[in-house]
């Protein structure tokens, strides 16, 4: 099948119709299609009749399809024959690493978790024989489902005719370069790599991340060391495969979810269609795909009948009740004895949510201070930031003391009905919710524990508690990258609506 003959509504295996091309690159093409059996979108490549490597390709995508872990880009069909040869692979949307870094390095932490996920996805395939051998930032996505996606598996090499007597190395320091984007929003190559500026150099060798960006804890620097810049190791041993790679960053939190906002417009994602399973289109405009919420579905007959019955009898109480009320009006002597509409007709009130005026780092029983430069983070309602308290030996705080903390202070007394809190995704967390009108810990009632504690959290009073501060008090810290940590990466305080 020439090129020529592969145009927009061109359908293949006659089942994927072919809507936009993507890029083009040396014979080959990727196309957004449409899976007309599943109604999905799905990425098409097609190939020139002169590609060389389609044997390859085709290979290498059908032994990747194969593998099922969920963060490795799925293959649906791959086929050769005399007309025509495609892949055929799953349409991922979100953001590339280079579209995350835009705004600057993330978090280390993030960007640690981010890796770590990339890092056992790939161990995953290794353990198939199945390589990447070109990671890049455009490879590393996060997803509209805020999921970790590794694009390109085995095709992208195929695709660029790469190969190499070491793969277990070079996935690993492809591993490490995306960590090394990741801390300092440069990459440690002799040019720019999806739009990041190449790292800076001392003395002939690549800067490490902490000496690029301040505020890089060492374990990630000794790791991307370990994993990408042998000249700056000094003795330390190297990182030679994905699975060492994912063991060096396995007590990392893993990437929290972003919440998107609602109500609103549905934000415009960038699809990653930039070495999307191996092209490269660096330098071609880039598609945006939007999220659409699903139609919401009209209700049957028998509902709307149900909904009319049950109209009709709401409107029958009113009247019933404004009736008595009138009857109780006029009648100054007689003590009206019926409910009023209000009541008879009563809805639970939405809860409030409480805005705090100030957080801080709590730990009454140590040095009076728990990383307070980092509690504003956990109420900056940015889900991809946190506070932390301090490393500890054991998860029992080393014996030093019974616990730590985030403490809030809503500025005044009130009301609370639950708080909603973000962890770190680790478990092992005992988690006590305390409020009371005095920030002394003694003064503070709890009124909430949960044991076990990880990701998103509810600590509920069994009745509604009162009081300015609210205090987010572990007694046991999961473990972490180093020792063991308290994370919060988000705080929401509630209060009883009013009816």
């Amino acid at each position: 099948m020439s090129t020529s003959a592969v145009e927009p509504g061109t359908r293949l295996a006659e089942r994927f119709r072919l809507e936009d091309r993507v890029s083009e690159s040396d014979g080959a093409t990727l196309w957004k299609a449409i899976d007309e059996i599943l109604a999905r979108p799905v990425a098409v490549h097609t190939f020139a009749p002169d590609f060389p490597r389609v044997q390859e390709v085709v290979s290498a995508a059908s032994a990747a399809s194969r593998l099922t872990d969920p963060r490795l880009t799925q293959v649906f069909d791959a086929a050769q024959d005399e007309d025509h040869a495609y892949v055929v692979s799953e349409w991922v949307t979100g953001e590339s690493l280079s579209d995350l870094l835009a705004g600057g390095p993330l978090e280390p932490e993030r960007a640690a978790g981010l890796v770590a996920e990339a890092a056992e996805a790939l161990a995953h395939a290794h353990e198939a024989n199945l390589y990447h051998l070109c990671l890049r930032p455009s490879h590393l996505v996060w997803t509209t489902g805020n999921t970790v996606k590794v694009l390109g598996l085995a095709v992208d090499a195929a695709l660029a005719g790469l190969t190499t007597d070491q793969p277990a190395l070079e996935d690993t320091e492809g591993l490490g370069r995306l960590l090394y984007a990741g801390l300092t929003g440069h990459w440690p190559g002799d040019e720019e790599e999806g739009g990041l500026p190449a790292a800076p150099m001392n003395d002939g060798h690549f800067c490490t991340p902490r000496q690029v960006t301040a505020g890089v804890p060492g374990y990630f620097d000794t790791v991307t060391v370990r994993a990408c810049l042998p000249e700056s190791r000094k003795g330390q041993p190297a990182l030679t495969t994905p699975a060492e790679m994912a063991e060096a960053l396995s007590d990392v939190p893993r990437p929290m979810p972003i919440a998107l906002p609602y109500p609103g417009p549905a934000p415009s994602v960038t699809t990653t269609p930039s070495r999307t399973e191996g092209i490269d289109v660096r330098h071609e405009p880039r598609p945006t795909h939007h999220m659409v919420r699903p139609p919401q579905q009209r209700p049957s007959m028998l509902n709307r009948a149900l909904m009319a019955v049950v109209g009709l009898l709401v409107i029958a109480a009113v009247g019933v009740g404004a009736w008595t009320v009138g009857r109780s009006l006029g009648s100054p002597g007689t003590a009206a004895t019926t409910t009023t509409p209000s009541a008879t007709v009563s809805a639970t009130a939405p809860s409030k949510v409480l805005t705090a005026v100030k957080a801080d780092g709590f730990d009454p029983l140590g040095d009076k201070s728990e990383t307070p430069e980092r509690a504003a983070l956990a109420i900056d309602g940015k889900p991809s930031t946190f506070w932390k308290s301090e490393t500890y030996d054991t998860a029992e705080l080393g014996n030093l003391k019974s616990g730590v903390g985030l403490l809030l202070d809503m500025g005044k007394s009130a009301q609370i009905s639950d708080v909603v809190a973000t962890l770190s995704g680790t478990p092992g967390s005992s988690v006590e919710l305390k409020v009371g009108d005095s920030p002394d810990l003694g003064s503070m009632k709890t009124v909430a524990r949960q044991k076990e504690a990880s990701g998103k959290i509810t600590l509920t009073p069994q009745q509604v508690a009162s009081g300015q501060y609210v205090l987010i008090w572990f007694t046991r810290l999961p473990a972490d990258v180093g020792g063991f940590h308290g994370t919060i990466y988000d705080v929401v305080v509630h209060s009883p609506g009013s009816a």
